[in-house]
């Protein structure tokens, strides 16, 4: 019993459903109407965007890498969508559209990073820049909305009872993820180049197509977010997404993933979603306004990079207890 305690405590993962836990107690006794189904699944309906894209951003850090693109990828597939919509495209041509656009800024950003080997810190911060340039340029400073009646609701109605479309997305994706990442060989090269780049090259591993799917993945699913957003909020701007890079990123280091690469699980970053949301929820809950909770999230994201330290410092403490 007590060894399986240790193994438990020893676990990053956890380490983060033991607070996960703590964290849903106290919002229950802290608010009757934390538990209800409405809020739970406004819970998840607020940030929907930033947990479908956090799972790809766990492909990209566990690979070595950064994408800090992200969220003016989503931005720019936003605006792109209503400035078509307004041109005259027909909505579902438009999303398809979309989602090739994701994919070619995604392809964009693998090109610099695996033909020229420029730093995937430098490449993506530039994009960010870029991307988000573009889609000012295509709508300036004014909003764009008036989608077609099925567009909104897929992102304002539940689809399932009152379960909306992004969630189920979500959950499909999410599930996939964890296959992939944990049990297939793309999934082991993953680990294997994040770990040590050179060796997995001199292994033979076609490390290029590797990082080139990794990305040009990021790519389309940022897109998709985009479009959700889009969706839900049933209008874009240019500043739409901004600054969302930030809480993705939080929510892969906090899972556990290595900022250095080669290390971390799909599990981990589920948790550390679950996490943030429900902190995030509790705090509106206790009425702590938006300035706060982004102090919050800060400090977390100082914690997340120290997790392989805590992570480290722990297995100390168990190998001297045993």
């Amino acid at each position: 019993m007590i060894d399986r305690l240790r193994a438990s405590l020893a676990s990053w993962e956890g380490f983060l459903f033991a607070v996960l836990l703590l964290l849903v107690a106290v919002n229950a006794i802290a608010s009757p109407f934390f538990l209800s189904v409405g809020n739970q699944i406004n819970m998840f309906q607020l940030s929907i965007e930033k947990i479908i894209v956090a799972l790809a951003m766990t492909f990209v850090i566990i690979n070595g890498e950064i994408d800090l693109s992200v969220a003016s990828v989503m931005g720019l597939a936003a605006c792109a969508f209503g400035w078509m919509v307004q041109q005259g495209v027909p909505a579902g041509v438009a999303v398809a559209l979309v989602i090739v656009l994701g994919i070619l800024c995604g392809a964009f950003n693998a090109f610099w990073i695996v033909v020229f080997k420029i730093p995937s810190l430098v490449v993506t911060l530039s994009t960010l820049i870029a991307y988000r340039g573009f889609a000012r340029v295509l709508v300036e400073d004014r909003g764009i909305g008036d989608f077609p009646e099925w567009f909104d609701r897929l992102g304002q109605a539940g689809l399932i009872g009152p379960v909306p479309l992004a969630m189920l997305i979500f959950l499909v994706l999410a599930t996939l993820a964890v296959l992939i990442l944990q049990r297939t060989a793309f999934g082991r090269k993953v680990y294997f180049i994040g770990a040590n780049r050179a060796v997995a090259e001199y292994s033979g591993l076609d490390v290029r197509a590797v990082k080139a799917k990794i990305f040009i993945a990021s790519g389309a699913i940022s897109a998709l977010a985009g479009l959700l957003y889009a969706a839900r909020v049933g209008a874009v701007r240019g500043d739409i997404a901004n600054g969302f890079e930030l809480d993705i990123i939080t929510m892969v280091l906090l899972g556990g993933v290595s900022i250095f690469g080669g290390a971390g699980t799909m599990s981990g970053t589920i948790l550390a979603i679950l996490i943030v949301l429900n902190l995030r929820n509790g705090m509106a809950l206790a009425n702590i306004t938006g300035h706060i909770q982004t102090g919050v999230l800060g400090v977390l994201l100082i914690l997340s990079v120290m997790v392989p330290i805590i992570r480290e410092t722990g297995h100390r403490l168990i190998a001297r207890m045993r």
